[in-house]
């Protein structure tokens, strides 16, 4: 892995909370909410000045910015929800440029396991345990934040026991 044990150690203790309230928000209210946003990147701009070296700071903060400006086009024209556009924008900057490849591969199986784990809970009696979620009446419509968070928890386990 391309993203260090070090920069991962710094990261997890902070980042582990607002995924797993991203997860829950967006399964119990279909909503990523902008504070966990906000939040997600500002740990960043904090954690990441004395987590990494100057120059992979700055190439990582721009890509949040790269990121936000492609996930509104995206959501402009109905690709994407606004906040998962705007998460996927916070959590860009975490992600080692080395580990894309990596990352793909961890989102399809996250996104795969997410979707096949939410599915079998609404069409079971494992619904009654939180019968007044939003995510088991939208139909088609996934919450994808249970993807997205998931994916960005385990990277930094990951790198936190396999990083460089």
């Amino acid at each position: 892995m391309a993203l260090t044990g070090y920069a991962a150690a710094w990261f997890l203790p902070f980042v582990l909370p607002i995924c797993l309230y991203v997860i829950y928000t967006d399964v119990s209210r279909m909503k990523i909410t902008n504070n966990a946003n906000l939040a997600l990147a500002g740990v960043f701009v904090v954690i990441g000045f004395f987590a990494l070296p100057f120059d992979v700071y700055t190439w990582r903060l721009l890509s949040l910015v790269i990121v936000l400006i492609v996930g509104i086009i995206l959501n402009a024209v109905g690709v994407m929800g606004a906040g998962d556009s705007k998460f996927i924008a916070a959590a860009a900057p975490y992600i080692a440029l080395g580990d894309l490849r990596l990352l793909m591969w961890l989102f399809t199986a996250t996104l795969l396991a997410s979707f096949v784990t939410h599915r079998t809970a609404k069409h079971t009696p494992l619904r009654k345990l939180a019968p007044s979620w939003t995510s088991w009446d939208q139909g088609k419509k996934f919450p994808m934040g249970l993807a997205l968070g998931s994916t960005l928890a385990i990277y930094l386990v990951l790198g936190l026991l396999y990083g460089a």
